[in-house]
């Protein structure tokens, strides 16, 4: 938190350092130009995963220009994954076993999201805006190419957000200092490896007036990454291993039962 807090700190200095600077020197001041209305960054652009990975939080801060708060302006922090094609199955009882039945197929379906603000969004934007730029799980599904079944969109929502993929306002973006903000985007522990943007918007009067696109990597290390290379770069030897795995697996699981 103090870290954060300084890093934020740092930012808010920046916007106001050049002006000062020039005077220190006895230059001639320059004319009143207006400064950034908005500065954030990442505290971790590169994700390392390896076989002990049980998720993460990725820090956001950042410093404005004006007072935050509820007189004063407000931030939204969006995270997202690269977009893939899903699948959701209904799930159907026939004669007593449950079985899969209709399925619906989503195109351009982020792998990650997850939402923030200092104060819940849809006090800070009208719908057309948020639909716009995807503020909130459910305007954002309606915007996926797909069937139009409510139901399918929900259970889409539902099974993204159970693996941990997608996040809406979980947490808050929290304010120090007046001008200072910082947020914690949670990472889950399945998430895909890749590139993945955050983007940071500064709400001011119910509009949008600064926008910060910020990008990070999530990467695999160690012996998670030679397994997943030796998968994708010989995918019959490596399925063969498993098949052995398996078969050793079980063989030394009856051994162990029977002398029991």
């Amino acid at each position: 938190m103090r870290g954060a807090t300084l890093a934020a700190a740092l930012l808010a200095a920046a916007l106001i350092a050049a002006p000062a600077q020039a005077q220190r020197e006895g230059q001639p001041a320059p004319p009143p130009q207006a400064g950034p209305a908005l500065a954030a960054e990442l505290a971790q652009p590169r994700i390392a995963v390896d076989t002990a990975f049980t998720g993460a939080d990725l820090l956001v801060f950042g410093a404005t220009d004006r007072l935050l708060g509820p007189s004063g302006d407000n931030v939204v922090v969006l995270g997202l994954g690269a977009p893939r094609d899903v699948v959701v199955r209904r799930r159907v009882r026939r004669l007593g076993i449950w079985v899969n039945g209709p399925s619906a197929r989503f195109r351009e379906v982020p792998n990650y999201y997850a939402l923030a603000a200092t104060a819940p969004v849809a006090d800070l934007l009208d719908e057309p805006a948020r639909r716009e730029r995807r503020l909130g799980l459910e305007l954002m599904t309606a915007r996926l190419p797909g069937p139009r079944e409510p139901e399918f969109r929900q259970a889409l929502i539902d099974l993204k957000h159970a693996s941990g993929g997608w996040n809406e306002e979980a947490s808050p973006v929290e304010i120090s200092g007046g001008r200072l903000f910082h947020a914690r985007l949670p990472l889950p522990s399945t998430i895909a490896t890749g590139d993945y943007v955050v983007q940071v918007m500064l709400v001011r009067a119910n509009r949008i007036v600064a926008r910060q696109e910020l990008s990070f990597r999530v990467d695999r290390v160690g012996a998670t990454a030679r397994i997943a290379d030796f998968s994708r770069g010989q995918p019959l030897l490596y399925g063969l291993a498993c098949v052995v795995l398996a078969a050793l697996a079980g063989w030394l699981g009856s051994v162990v039962f029977r002398r029991g």
